[in-house]
């Protein structure tokens, strides 16, 4: 019998190369929307067909952060109201912030930029949707430089990494900003996470594989359009950087604006005539194949 040598096998990095892609999380596997596509295409349209009203707005000032809560089963709305603007958005779930945005399970399971249909997920251990993306007026796709709109794999920009590659002190930040409404809600630092990118258009270098910006093509009038699965605290910072047309700490004063926030209840029992519901935690039992005995703190567990 001839034995090949192993010389003669393809090495594992060739075996990579040479491999195509395999989509990790097959999107038709996910339990439906409650409710089904037909209500979710209702959606886009709820308040102009008078399917829901509109009970409350506020507008977040530039440079700065606002705080709202959106119960199960409303909608809102982040307007594009007086000039281009990108916003950095937090999402907890109203009655345990500990229930929080998870950008990374978000990104793996739909996207790197998020549009309508996609879902909003919560973090481990309850891994559920907490919002979903019913509108999105840019519909931008992505260009020639593998740039999109709402993204999931930037953070916000934050006074740490610029203290970091500066060494000066910099407070008017995302992050900076989150943390001052993050505080008003009865919340901390600790609590401000990665964000949806808002109306944000980015991408990676083809050369270098380098997180970039490009000035975002919202203009006044397009809005993105959530409905809150479960209840929801909300807070978003417009950003320092404007349309993100100048480079954080590239030089040059960039243009800011406010954006509005609106929130929509849906008439009493439409959603509910549909099947809708709110969502509920991952039904995983959580025991993490630990069958045996562990002793935490010198007593069994």
């Amino acid at each position: 019998m001839k034995i090949e040598s192993m010389s003669q096998q393809p090495s594992r990095r060739e075996i990579a190369r040479n491999a195509k892609p395999m989509v990790c999380y097959a999107v038709e596997n996910l339990p439906p929307k409650k409710g089904g596509d037909g209500l979710y295409a209702s959606l886009r349209t709820a308040a102009t067909d008078g399917n829901a009203s509109l009970v409350s707005s506020l507008v977040i000032p530039p440079c700065d952060a606002r705080s709202w809560e959106v119960p199960a089963g409303h909608i809102w709305r982040i307007v594009c109201s007086h000039g281009p603007q990108v916003a950095d958005m937090n999402c907890w779930s109203l009655r345990n912030p500990h229930e929080r945005f998870y950008t990374s399970k978000t990104r793996q399971i739909h996207s790197t930029h998020l549009t309508t249909g996609d879902r909003l997920w919560s973090n481990m251990p309850y891994l559920r949707p907490m919002a979903t993306i019913i509108e999105d007026t840019i519909a931008y796709g992505f260009d020639d430089d593998g740039a999109g709109v709402h993204d999931v794999i930037g953070s916000r920009c934050d006074p740490y990494t610029h203290n970091l590659m500066t060494g000066e002190n910099k407070n008017d930040c995302c992050h900076s900003n989150l943390v001052r409404a993050a505080l008003r809600d009865g919340l901390n630092e600790m609590d401000v996470h990665d964000v949806l990118n808002v109306f944000m258009c980015t991408g990676f270098t083809r050369d270098t594989n380098q997180y970039f910006a490009k000035p975002s093509p919202v203009e006044v009038g397009d809005y993105i359009e959530f409905i809150a699965e479960i209840d929801l605290l909300v807070s978003a910072s417009t950003c320092p950087q404007g349309d993100v047309s100048v480079a954080c700490g590239g030089g040059g004063e960039p243009r800011t604006y406010p954006l509005t926030v609106e929130i929509y209840k849906p008439n009493e029992g439409w959603l509910e005539g549909w099947g809708w519901s709110s969502s509920e935690v991952s039904g995983y039992g959580g025991d993490h194949g630990l069958t045996c005995n562990i002793v935490v703190d010198g007593a069994p567990s």
